[in-house]
């Protein structure tokens, strides 16, 4: 690895730390021109340098450049808040990120950066680094560590933090043992919410969410937020989180999330995290049950809003919807058509740089988020910070993102209800059928359609966001749901004498409500959760395809979630390579029951020739595996079809359950396949 790229990797260490601190169990020196230090430091950075530097096997030496005004940045001191929902708070790191992309090298841009890193707000110069390291042509192939790394104090219990740092101080390297975090910790068994903690908290969960909207920054440079279908995918992702949340609700005998549609209602859920914000390094404050949404008035933070004018943005959003079009900021009607309607929408309701018409149609997300996360003191009277709901990487933790989301993605419904169902023609794909499909787990004699989850625990290295700690790994255990690994084994007949190619589809959903009601196909499409999507060869006669679980084009690998405790601390080897945008792994199939719970495993071949954009991709290169939350870096989404297609849209007035839409199209397959939840622990080898 080169010195530049361990230079950034040091920039996102330790975050709080000063930079001129040695990195990497001492062996790693920045050396800074004494400008660049703090005013604190400058009178003595010949000391730093004799003290610091002397004990460190590599120096990193930083050159002076001519640097950009940053006095903006001011407007988030350092040891604040910082909040991605905030509009002006998001200017700022928008800015921030174009500055950093502006720089005509690498080897610029670290010095840039190393001078700022100090002086700024910690959560905002690494939100606005990553971004730019991410985007830029000339760094891509930096590894972007983990946010759970640089600051893990928001997703773990900080009560772990003592005992962590005297594990880390008192005992040697080798002889080190890891820290037992709490499992769902943060309220008793007599909250039915509590049921879902294992879901809403877990943090390879949260550190998707973080991470999506780290490769979809709202503001920024326009090569930066203009992604192809990035409007679209935003609602996609969402919808898939809020699907994959109201099974789980299903598994723990609890109704779907009732969608937060009334903002002048009291709120029933109460959520008290127990997290710190590293910024302020404060707790996170908690909501009370029944408390009751009101105006934020918080001009300091950037935060100012009221029921009304939500109310107001998102009457003029169905009202593009219901009529068809869009305003744009000029007046031309912009069309809400089948094939980009969803997309124009997307960037519309985030309020992204793409929105067609930012003074008109307003905030309607981020604010939403803002009036809830000020909901415990929106005139700052008691000088609080925002709740967990103000920040994205904690939002999922609380139950109302689930009701509010839920609300958002009924909003996008009302779009997807008005557009034409699936005509035979799309749906079908002439020559082409399923035969035969199932799964099973791959390990040991198991029955076909049965899948097995169970608790397991697993270790992650927390050294290096322990800021003024012990040196090395720190690790700490925590418990999280798992699944057994299985494969699909898919049976498809070509009865053409050609070759033909296809897009094979998998989507799980339940099949019974939390009262044991079967779904109807025009509800059961709100809960399908897409598992896997891929592209096959099919010669002429059968076709015998084996695909497996940890292949799945939604899911990141757990080394790609949680850095291997057994990868080298110092940077330089492929260990430290990775991409983080995409759904955890553990969390691809839902908990299911003790007793078995039942969904419907679909399976379609679709045409290629209606599915493909222009040239192939490789789903094996470049952080490709997770494309259908995640999309691919500096490419078309590979797939021409609406994400979710086929459910996207309502069903046929005849399809009145699942099967009745499998059974008209041969190229469609329904298993019924039961989810087994095993209470046991089993740890991770």
């Amino acid at each position: 690895m080169s010195d530049i790229e361990t230079g950034f990797l040091c920039l996102m260490t330790r975050p709080t730390e000063p930079l001129f601190y040695p990195k990497y169990n001492g062996e790693v020196f920045m050396d800074l021109p004494s400008e660049y230090l703090l005013e604190r430091y400058q009178p003595i950075a010949e000391s730093i340098r004799a003290r610091h530097g002397s004990t460190a096997k590599h120096h990193i030496s930083i050159k002076p450049v001519e640097l950009p005004d940053l006095g903006y940045t001011s407007r988030v001191p350092r040891y604040a808040d910082f909040n991605l929902f905030n509009p002006a708070q998001r200017h700022t790191a928008g800015q921030l990120i174009a500055d950093l992309i502006a720089q005509p090298d690498p080897e610029t841009l670290l010095s840039v950066a190393a001078y700022a890193r100090d002086r700024l707000n910690p959560v905002m110069f690494q939100y606005a680094l990553a971004v730019a390291l991410l985007h830029r042509k000339d760094t891509g192939m930096v590894p972007v560590p983990s946010f759970l790394e640089m600051f893990p104090t928001r997703f773990v219990d900080p009560a772990l933090f003592p005992k962590l740092l005297e594990e880390g101080f008192v005992v040697e390297q080798g002889q080190r043992v890891a820290i037992e975090v709490p499992h769902n910790a943060t309220a008793s068994e007599s909250d039915p919410e509590q049921r879902l903690a294992y879901f809403r908290e877990d943090i390879g969960v949260n550190l998707h969410h973080w991470h999506w909207h780290l490769v979809y920054p709202q503001e920024g440079p326009l090569e930066v937020v203009n992604k192809d279908r990035r409007g679209e995918l935003f609602y996609y992702m969402h919808r898939q989180i809020v699907a994959r949340y109201n099974a789980e609700r299903f598994c723990n005998g609890l109704p779907p999330a009732t969608p937060l549609k009334n903002l002048r209602e009291p709120i029933p859920e109460g959520y008290f995290p127990k997290l710190m914000n590293s910024a302020l390094n404060r707790s996170y404050p908690g909501r009370a049950a029944n408390m009751v949404l009101s105006h934020v008035n918080r001009p300091e933070d950037d935060a100012v809003t009221t029921i009304l004018e939500l109310e107001s943005t998102l009457g003029k959003i169905k009202e593009a919807i219901q009529t068809g079009f869009a305003l744009a900021e000029d007046g031309t009607k912009i069309p809400l058509e089948a094939h980009n309607g969803i997309d124009v929408l997307g960037n519309l309701v985030e309020n992204s740089d793409l929105s067609v018409n930012v003074p008109y149609y307003g905030n309607y997300h981020s604010l939403g988020h803002v009036l809830i996360g000020y909901i415990h003191d929106p005139d700052n009277q008691y000088l609080e910070g925002h709740g967990v709901m103000g920040d994205f990487t904690t939002a999922m933790r609380d139950p109302t993102f689930y009701r509010f989301h839920r609300h958002v993605d009924d909003v996008f419904d009302m779009h997807k209800q008005k557009l034409p169902m699936y005509t035979e023609h799309e749906l079908s794909f002439p020559g082409v059928s399923i035969v035969d499909a199932t799964v099973q787990i791959t390990s040991g004699k198991a029955a076909r359609n049965r899948l097995l989850t169970y608790w397991q625990r697993t270790q992650v290295d927390l050294g290096t966001g322990l800021d003024f700690g012990p040196q090395g790994n720190v690790v700490a255990t925590f418990t999280h749901i798992q699944h057994a690994p299985f494969a699909y084994q898919i049976m498809v007949h070509n009865e053409t004498a050609e070759r033909k190619k296809g897009t094979v589809r998998i989507f799980l959903a339940p099949i019974y409500d939390a009262q044991g009601e079967q779904l109807l196909l025009s509800d059961q499409r709100r809960y399908v959760m897409e598992l896997d999507k891929f592209v096959v060869s099919l010669h002429p006669g059968e076709n015998r395809i084996i695909r497996h679980s940890e292949q799945s084009s939604v899911t990141i690998p757990y080394e790609r979630t949680f850095r291997r405790i057994d990868a080298s601390n110092m940077p330089g080897t492929e260990n430290f390579r990775f991409c983080n945008c995409g759904w955890p792994d553990h969390m691809l199939l839902p908990k299911g029951h003790p007793d078995g719970q039942p969904f419907d495993l679909f399976i379609m071949v679709s045409d290629y020739k209606d599915d493909a954009v222009g040239s192939d991709f490789n789903p094996n290169e470049n952080c490709n595996d997770s494309h259908s939350y995640c999309g691919l870096r500096d490419q078309l989404f590979p797939d021409r079809r609406a994400m979710g297609f086929p459910f996207d849209r309502v069903p046929a007035e005849e399809d009145h359950l699942l099967r009745d839409f499998v059974g008209r199209f041969p190229n469609m397959s329904r298993t019924v396949t039961e989810i087994l939840f095993t209470n046991t622990v089993i740890a991770r080898t």
